[in-house]
Parts: C-alpha cells; structure tokens; sequence
C-alpha cells in the first residue's frame, strides 16, 4: 500500500518522496520509526494523496503534449470493442491499487468468462496464517496493541482502518485463552 510505495522511493533516493516523507515527520515532531505503526500507513495514505495530486499535473501535461505530437496510444479504442476479440483468451493484469497489490485472472472461452479470479489488497493483509504459521499484516499490527477499553476496542478499529480494508466493519474482542470480551458492531466510521 501507500507505505510500501513510500518507503521503496525513500530508500531509492526520489527526492520528491523523501522531502514529503521528512516533512510530515518533521511537522508531527515523530522519528521514522513511528511509520511502521497505525499513525505511520495513516500518514502515508495523506503524504502519497499530496504527491499523487501534484504528479496528476504533470501526467495531464505529458498525455496533452503525446496527444498533440500524434501519439495516440492511450486513446487507441480498438480493443474495446467486443467483436474484435478473439473465441478464446487468457489475461492477466498487476497494479499498485491505493490499498495494495492488485491481480486479476481471465479465461475466455467462446467469447465468454470462463474463470475469473482475482486476488486484492485486504486479502493479502487479512489472510489466515500460511503453513509456516506466519500471520498476516491486520494479526501482526495488532500484536501489543494496547486496549484502554475493551468494551470499545477503538485502538484495534483504528489499526484496522489504517489499512484501508475492504471488509464488513465489526470487531469481535478475545482474550489470549480464546474467551469472548466483547463484539462491536455499524461502527459510524465504516458508514462512509
């Protein structure tokens, strides 16, 4: 997500990325390790916002000008058209979403889906336990989390919410012994 994009261009050395990066943790008088916490992927959501907004301009103008000297390539509507494509088809396709890595899967077959699957950013960070019992990124943040209340664990919601999840909001509160403390559920947050 928004932290991973920040941190490999901080440590590649973009200028644009490591003057943002320092400044906001200039202004909230933190060290760079607090980006490796909830406040820290809840910045960089706002830090990579800025940067994204001011790179908008310059893509507009670099589209503007390929356009006026002839190249059309991102124009080209060709392939959308449904009958210029083929009985059958596999796809693939990678991108960065806000939330993470992003992948989708086609087969088409006779001129229809076949199979699709797709794999997103919530499910890469909510995932179950892999077979060497490694634990996702929501299980691992949450590791010594501390809860003032547990009746309203907002501490957790908001570890959560820093990764932007696309999941159903409700929180369900156990001890270390799998005991029942509480559940929280329509949190107003998850509303928008």
């Amino acid at each position: 997500g928004p932290l991973a994009r920040l941190l490999v261009g901080y440590g590649r050395g973009n200028k644009e990325i490591q003057d943002a990066v320092n400044g906001a943790l200039a202004h909230l008088n933190v060290p760079v390790d607090a980006l490796f916490s909830t406040l820290g992927r809840t910045a960089a959501r706002g830090i990579e916002t800025q940067l994204v907004a001011n790179w908008t301009i310059e893509f507009y103008n670099t589209l503007m000008n390929n356009i006026k000297n002839g190249d059309e390539r991102m124009a080209n509507t060709q392939s959308w058209e449904p009958s210029s494509w083929p009985n059958e088809a596999k796809g693939v396709g990678f991108m960065e979403a806000p939330r993470g890595a992003l992948a989708h899967w086609i087969t088409i077959k006779d001129m229809k889906t076949e199979n699709y699957q797709m794999v997103v950013p919530s499910t890469w960070n909510a995932s179950p336990r892999d077979p060497k019992g490694q634990r996702s990124a929501y299980e691992a943040a949450l590791i010594g989390t501390p809860v003032a209340n547990p009746e309203l664990p907002l501490e957790i919601i908001r570890t959560i919410h820093s990764f932007d999840p696309c999941l159903a909001c409700a929180v369900h509160l156990y001890d270390e012994h799998g005991n029942h403390i509480s559940q929280v559920q329509n949190i107003a947050s998850c509303d928008s």
